[in-house]
């Protein structure tokens, strides 16, 4: 039979928790708190967040900067970069831990204009308001049986070429299929680069190169991942579709100018497609006939 071993160490606990914590332990030193109560501009913090035993240090700081702003308040990667001296790299990665946490969410939303834009919305305790949100739409789903999974919204309509010739909707797909290489965020799917070509033709028709329409489609996308790239570019192909070339009439072909001959009868040069006699010397021969 096993004897215990007095000398052995206790098993390592992951997690200290509620009155086993070290920072709950009574003893002579360690921390004291000097607090004054705040009456104006102060931001409550649960100390679910202060004291989260998974976030780095610097999400921590940043969810209570971000707790403390008002609405409305920037709080992308570049704005908190230049008012932290973390960097951008750093600051990125604790905005992902907020977001991994519940702290943070973000959602893309299209503002009047057709402009897509991108919303934080900061959570003071994850988990609550979706809780009971979703409390009574769960009781519905339970008597009612189970739901059908939410159709994908189409995509929305977009330009139509003149003339939609085999070559110019191939040339058209051909745009769409090498767009991924100037932004990877921009990989269609079959059935939507079916639906763009058109779109695409459309341009092409109006004596835009591939370059010109690639560089329109790709420049000025927004930083944040893209939801639905084929509905970026449905927008974007019907809201910049450039107006159609001027007409341009054919010219005339040039008049066909009838070589010069000299008369037989009197030597005088006249016009004429062959050799022969003037109009005079032609009167009188008949007259003489």
């Amino acid at each position: 039979m096993d004897v215990e071993n007095p000398s052995a160490h206790p098993c390592a606990q992951s997690r200290v928790t509620a009155d086993n914590h070290p920072n709950r332990a009574r003893h002579s030193g360690g921390l004291i708190h000097d607090h004054t109560r705040h009456t104006t501009r102060f931001t409550v913090i649960g100390n679910h967040l202060a004291q989260h035993p998974d976030l780095s240090l610097l999400a921590i700081g940043l969810a209570c900067h971000i707790q403390s702003l008002p609405p409305g308040a920037r709080v992308d990667i570049k704005t908190l970069a230049a008012r932290f001296p973390e960097g951008a790299t750093r600051i990125a990665a604790a905005l992902r831990e907020l977001e991994a946490h519940g702290y943070l969410r973000r959602e893309r939303t299209r503002v009047p204009g057709g402009r897509i834009v991108t919303r934080t919305i900061s959570c003071n305790q994850p988990g609550r308001r979706r809780e009971a949100s979703e409390a009574p739409r769960t009781r519905r789903a339970a008597t009612a049986g189970q739901q059908k999974p939410a159709r994908r919204a189409a995509l929305p309509a977009v330009p139509k070429p003149a003339y939609p010739s085999p070559g110019l909707l191939r040339a058209a797909t051909d745009v769409l299929a090498g767009l991924r290489r100037t932004d990877p965020r921009l990989l269609l799917s079959a059935t939507d680069a079916e639906h763009l070509a058109p779109g695409v033709a459309a341009w092409l028709e109006r004596d835009l190169t591939p370059t010109a329409v690639r560089h329109a489609l790709t420049t000025g996308l927004p930083e944040e991942p893209l939801i639905r790239p084929a509905a970026v570019l449905a927008h974007r192909l019907t809201a910049g579709l450039p107006p159609l070339p001027p007409y341009r009439a054919p010219e005339p072909p040039p008049a066909v100018r009838v070589p010069f001959q000299t008369c037989d009868g009197c030597e005088r040069a006249f016009r004429g497609p062959r050799p022969g006699h003037c109009r005079d010397c032609r009167t009188a021969l008949q007259e003489a006939a």
